[in-house]
């Protein structure tokens, strides 16, 4: 006696065609690219941030000098180098008359050594004349 078993076979598809992959990919891709882009600029701005902090005491250390000494600088302009720590930088005070002669007005700029045609910083203070 010969029985005929007839099996049904059902197939199912698991995974997920090159289409879709390729779709994942791109997105993934493009989130990464994202994602490193915004990495590289926070970089950028925290060395930016560190070169205006360090150029910002350079100059207030020159104006508190003043301060301090009890200064009333010459009219004229002159340039010396101010680094701070690691950062190479040139600190310019350029010293103007004012209409009131007992006062002077003293601009210090901080520049990047590596490239003195770029000001950091520029910080301006009124010095009155020490009385004797």
């Amino acid at each position: 006696m010969s029985h005929s078993v007839t099996r049904s076979v059902t197939c199912f598809k698991t995974g997920f065609t090159l289409l879709e992959v390729l779709v994942a990919l791109v997105i993934v891709g493009t989130a990464l690219a994202a994602g490193l882009r915004a990495v590289g600029s926070l970089a950028a701005n925290g060395a930016g941030l560190r070169a205006s902090m360090m150029a910002t005491w350079s100059a207030e250390n020159r104006l508190v000098q003043i301060r301090l000494n009890r200064e009333f600088p010459e009219v004229g302009k002159r340039s010396y180098a101010c680094g701070q720590g690691d950062l190479k930088l040139m600190c310019t005070d350029e010293v103007l008359a004012s209409p009131n002669p007992q006062l002077r007005r003293v601009e210090v700029s901080v520049f990047d050594m590596d490239n003195p045609n770029r000001r950091i910083l520029k910080l301006v203070q009124l010095v009155l004349r020490p009385t004797a």
